[in-house]
């Protein structure tokens, strides 16, 4: 099975977590913590500034791992790094997807997470912000 490498940005501000619902593919209104593949010759870090550039006009700084997430879906194996980061310029415009929210502790359930990011929002609920 083909593994696709990605990494996630957690983006926290004031005791929030930005989520936001995929606009396009296989998995169109799913909500996952925005990002994408690291591409050839880019380490995570890169990648992850990149990707956040492209889908928000947002600049980040990223910070610690929160978790890797190994993920089977039926057509590749998801291998996603999970970062903490936090905005430093920018206004997290949607370029790519439909919706966005700040999430809360308490409602970090409330909307449809996708299959892999389930298990690291469950995480999130437990570990400190």
């Amino acid at each position: 099975m083909k593994t696709v490498n990605v990494v996630a940005a957690v983006i926290f501000r004031d005791e929030k977590i930005f989520a936001t619902q995929r606009g396009y593919g296989k998995m169109k209104d799913g909500w996952e913590f925005p990002g994408g593949k690291i591409e050839p010759g880019e380490t995570p870090e890169q990648a992850l500034r990149r990707e956040i550039r492209e889908e928000l006009s947002t600049e980040i700084e990223v910070g610690a791992l929160i978790d890797t997430v190994e993920y089977d879906y039926p057509d590749f194996h998801l291998s996603m790094r999970c970062v903490r980061c936090r905005v430093v310029k920018g206004n997290l415009l949607l370029n790519e997807h439909e919706d966005a929210r700040w999430l809360s502790r308490e409602n970090l359930l409330s909307v449809a997470w996708l299959p892999a990011d389930v298990n690291l929002v469950k995480k999130l609920q437990t570990i400190p912000w």
